[in-house]
C-alpha cells in the first residue's frame, strides 16, 4: 500500500481513484466492508482503491481537549488499512486552514483535480466541507456536474437480529466498560494499546515475586480499571499474560499504571515496544489488607487467565 502524508507529494491524478473517506479510528468491520466495497468498485474500472483520513484527528484541532481517546493511534489504523488490501492511503494534516475549505473545493480541487477521484462510497451520513456544510444531496450533484459516481454504503450490523450499528463511539463505549467480547465483535480482532516499557514502582519482582511489564498509553482509548486475561506481541513473538490497569490500591499511591505480567518470560525488554491484546476482563481492582493476600489473589488471576487463553 502506498501511503501519501501530504497532499503535496501527489504530482498526478491517481488512475481512475475510487476513495472513501473517514477518520476509520478502530478500523471496524464496519470500515473494513467500505474498504471491500472501495477495492471492488476499483477493480472493475480498472482503477485505484484510496482511503483519506486525517492527523491529528480532526476533534483534536476543532475542539482541542473536548475529544475521546484513540482506538487506534495512527500507526495501527495505517496497518490495519493495508491488511484489507487498499492501494493507497493518504493522510492528510488536519489543520483550521484544511478545515475551512469549502465543500465544493474540498469536491472539485482535491477530490477530483488532485486526486482524479470516478467514484466515492460513503456512509449514509457522510458530511464534508467547512462546517460540514456539504451532505449527500450536494455530494450527488457535484457528481452529476463533475462526473463521478456516489456509492452509499449500507450500515452494517453483527447479524439481521442485533439492533446495533457498528459504530466508533460504541465500541469505545464497550471497552471503557471492559466489555472486550463485545468489543471484539464489531472491531473483528481484540482491542489492543501499545506502548514503551518503563521502569515501574519496582514492586512486581521484588515485593510480589511476580514481575511486570509497565508501559504508559497517551493518545489510546483505556480499558476500563482491573485485570485481564491478555496476549502481549514482543519482538516479534507473542506471550500470554495477565495486565493490570488502575491504581494498586493495595499500596496508597494513586498512582494509575498498566502493568503486564507476561508468563514463563524472562527476558529484559525496558525501552521495548509492546502490543498488549485484551482478551477478557477478569475482576475489578480490589483493596488488600496485607501483601500475601494480594500476592494469592494475583496468583489466582494468572490461573484464571491460563484458562481463559488456553481456550
Amino acid at each position: 500500500m502506498k501511503v501519501v502524508n501530504h497532499l503535496d507529494q501527489i504530482s498526478t491524478p491517481f488512475k481512475n481513484a475510487v476513495i472513501t473517506i473517514g477518520n476509520f479510528d478502530g478500523v471496524h468491520i464496519g470500515h473494513q466492508a467500505l474498504f471491500h466495497e472501495v477495492i471492488e468498485k476499483a477493480d472493475s474500472i480498472n482503477g485505484t482503491s484510496i482511503a483519506m483520513t486525517f492527523e491529528p484527528h480532526p476533534m483534536r484541532v476543532l475542539k482541542q481537549n473536548n475529544h475521546p481517546p484513540l482506538i487506534t493511534v495512527y500507526e495501527q489504523k495505517k496497518e490495519l488499512i493495508e491488511r484489507t488490501g487498499m492501494d493507497v492511503l493518504i493522510c492528510v494534516p488536519f489543520t483550521r486552514q484544511f478545515a475551512s475549505l469549502t465543500a465544493r473545493e474540498f469536491v472539485e480541487n482535491l477530490l477530483v483535480e488532485k486526486i482524479g477521484m470516478k467514484a466515492i462510497v460513503v456512509g449514509k451520513d457522510y458530511s464534508f466541507g467547512k462546517n460540514r456544510e456539504g451532505n449527500l444531496a450536494l455530494l450527488k450533484s457535484f457528481a452529476a456536474e463533475l462526473d463521478f459516481e456516489v456509492i452509499i454504503a449500507n450500515w452494517i450490523k453483527l447479524t439481521k437480529n442485533y439492533p446495533e450499528r457498528i459504530s466508533s463511539t460504541r465500541i469505545r463505549e464497550l471497552i471503557m466498560d471492559g466489555q472486550m467480547d463485545e468489543a471484539q465483535k464489531m472491531l473483528g480482532r481484540h482491542y489492543q494499546v501499545r506502548g514503551i516499557v518503563v521502569t515501574g514502582r519496582d514492586r512486581g519482582g521484588k515485593i510480589l515475586g511476580i514481575p511486570t511489564a509497565n508501559i504508559h498509553i497517551h493518545d489510546e482509548l483505556c480499558p476500563k480499571t482491573g485485570i485481564y486475561a491478555v496476549t502481549v506481541e514482543c519482538q516479534g513473538n507473542q506471550y500470554n499474560g495477565v495486565a493490570n490497569i488502575g491504581y494498586s490500591p493495595t499500596f496508597d499511591d494513586h498512582e494509575f499504571t498498566v502493568e503486564v505480567h507476561i508468563f514463563d518470560f524472562r527476558e529484559n525488554i525496558y525501552d521495548k515496544k509492546i502490543r498488549v491484546n485484551f482478551i477478557q476482563r477478569i475482576r475489578d481492582e480490589q483493596k488488600f489488607s496485607n501483601i500475601p493476600d494480594l500476592i494469592d489473589q494475583i496468583n489466582q488471576d494468572i490461573a484464571t487467565a491460563r484458562e481463559i487463553l488456553a481456550k
